[in-house]
């Protein structure tokens, strides 16, 4: 049985081969027409890796890291890439902690096999940026 650090560092190593694949050229004309790397992140799907915290009852590789980290760049995606797969990862996240059963059968096996993308979220005080500590609407319902 592989232990859980070689297949984390393994899952790295396969994560930065791919990454070579798309070099700083494509990044940069990519920039240049402001255009979302579209061929990278179905790379990504494809090869299992938006998919590696998902359980496998879910379709998933029921990856489960050995300590708490803050979000996949830490732990699987390279530091060159992380921001395409951070936004799912927390929402899928957010999906596996607080979704219904019925919630999470019927989306993350999509999620999982790239059939559905869940990429964005909004952050909506100016003052903050992208820094979702610092949000200080409470945001009560009304109504």
């Amino acid at each position: 049985m592989v232990e859980k650090a070689e297949l984390h560092q393994e899952l790295k190593s396969a994560v930065r081969e791919l990454c070579r694949s798309f070099p700083d050229v494509y990044w940069r004309e990519l920039d240049a027409k402001r255009g979302y790397p579209e061929e990278f992140v179905q790379a990504l799907t494809k090869a299992g890796y938006m998919a590696t915290l998902i359980p496998e009852e879910y379709g998933g590789a029921g990856l489960v890291l050995a300590k708490p980290q803050p979000s996949l760049k830490w732990s699987i995606i390279p530091a060159e890439t992380p921001r395409l797969a951070n936004a799912q990862m927390y929402i899928m996240g957010t999906l596996l902690r607080h979704g219904s059963e019925a919630q999470k059968k019927k989306y993350l096996p999509a999620i999982a096999s790239g059939q559905l993308r869940l990429q964005a979220f909004a952050v909506t005080e100016p003052t903050t940026g992208s820094d979702t500590t610092q949000i200080k609407d409470p945001g009560c319902p009304q109504g």
